[in-house]
């Protein structure tokens, strides 16, 4: 039976690879690589540098998967969204059919951690159903920029009995935070921190664990227009931004 992989391989920083994930990526025959166009490249060329550190001696393949095009602003949005599952699925699904054997091993390297808001795994999950492709699946944790982002700031995430909300952008636009406890806020296209009007503070950090890494923390009223100043520098500048961040709620520990 093909053995698949999903390795977390943290944020950016290669010494974020766990011994796990490294021990998995010394069973690979065949890296899958997502090409998401130029702008992304740099993301790509983390991942050949992990199999070129750890591999020197290669004996493995990569194969490019293009990645579909998506709907940004739909109006449907779950629908949008399993749309390009379903395009996702069908390029995978080929791709692991044609060129992994049937005793051989695949990976994807996934950015971050695999279990939190990325689609790989759900993707995997959608092949294996269909019963075409028989697949023996093995989710390797990493690092998730969560973890960097409280690293960095060198804060502890949660504060003492209380909770942690993850959530998206797209929902702190929307209204859709807890009554209690404090946000991390992923997958933010549009700056949906500025919607918020109660007193927080924030700790923001793009680009975490790369040569390129932004940080600022502060009262978001104090530091909201840096953020979208930075943000949108650093966008112009790169050609792309993954960033994330923690809004406390100000009030004595």
């Amino acid at each position: 039976m093909r053995k698949l992989l999903l390795i977390g391989i943290g944020v950016g920083d290669p010494d974020h690879l766990t011994v796990q994930a490294i021990d998995a990526v010394h069973q690979v025959d065949v890296f899958f690589v997502i090409d998401k166009g130029p702008e992304k490249a740099d993301l790509a060329a983390l991942r050949t540098e992990i199999c070129r550190r750890h591999r020197p001696d290669g004996g493995y393949r990569t194969v490019e998967l293009h990645d579909p095009d998506r709907d940004r602003t739909p109006d449907d949005y779950r629908s949008a969204v399993q749309t390009w599952h379903d395009q996702r699925a069908a390029i995978y699904e080929q791709a692991i059919t044609e060129t992994l054997g049937a005793d051989k091993c695949g990976a994807f390297l996934v950015w971050g951690d695999p279990a939190i808001y990325d689609s790989t795994l759900r993707i995997i999950e959608q092949i294996i159903a269909t019963g075409r492709v028989a697949l023996d699946l093995e989710v390797i944790p990493g690092i998730s920029s969560i973890q960097v982002l409280a690293a960095r700031h060198r804060i502890a995430l949660n504060r003492i009995g209380e909770a942690v909300h993850i959530t998206t952008g797209r929902n702190l636009a929307a209204g859709l935070i807890p009554e209690h406890g404090d946000v991390v806020v992923m997958l933010d296209g549009t700056c949906a921190f500025t919607t918020v009007t109660e007193p927080v503070d924030i700790y923001w950090g793009a680009y975490l664990g790369t040569p390129q890494e932004l940080l600022i923390s502060g009262p978001l009223h104090e530091v909201n227009e840096e953020i979208q100043r930075t943000r949108a520098e650093a966008r112009a500048a790169h050609g792309w931004i993954m960033d994330i961040y923690l809004l406390r709620r100000s009030r004595t520990l």
